[in-house]
């Protein structure tokens, strides 16, 4: 489902999860390595057009990306505690070829290169879900979301 479905679907988690996103502008994808070991590497994210689109150049994350297109967008982390909390979002990479898609979010690196230097890719989600830590509290709040459940709303205690 591409983000404006999964802005339907979840209008809140949505929001969180763009501002998280968004507002660093920078994340994190986490992809697969041909050998079956994750690769972790920092991306570039916009939503326009109603995509959660990043850019990659070629690198072995772009491989990875081409070979087996199950990823995962994990917003940045500012500071130990994740007292902004965190967004997860899980899903496939799906090449992005229509030029007004590509090209449409303002502020994005990959306008500025030839097309053939860097793939775009618009996140199908598949679910995605927003964790906030309440040290004090000892405990973890979660919205998650799928299309098969929906959104959950889950309180648990740690360690």
């Amino acid at each position: 489902m591409i983000w404006r479905d999964f802005e339907a679907a979840a209008p809140d988690l949505a929001r969180l999860g763009r501002a998280k996103l968004e507002g660093p502008g920078v994340a994190v994808l986490g992809a697969l390595r041909s050998n079956g070991a994750p690769r972790i590497d920092p991306v570039s994210v916009h939503v326009a057009e109603g995509h959660l689109l990043f850019g990659v150049m070629r690198s072995h994350k772009q491989a990875d990306l081409r070979r087996d297109p199950r990823c995962a967008i994990h917003s940045a982390i500012s500071d130990p505690e994740g007292t902004d909390g965190e967004f997860k979002a899980h899903g496939r990479a799906i090449l992005v070829t229509d030029p007004a898609v590509r090209d449409a979010p303002a502020g994005a690196w990959w306008p500025t290169f030839p097309p053939e230097a860097a793939d775009v890719y618009s996140l199908d989600l598949e679910s995605a879900a927003f964790m906030r830590w309440d040290w004090a509290a000892g405990e973890v709040r979660v919205d998650r979301w799928s299309e098969a459940g929906g959104v959950t709303h889950t309180r648990r205690g740690y360690p």
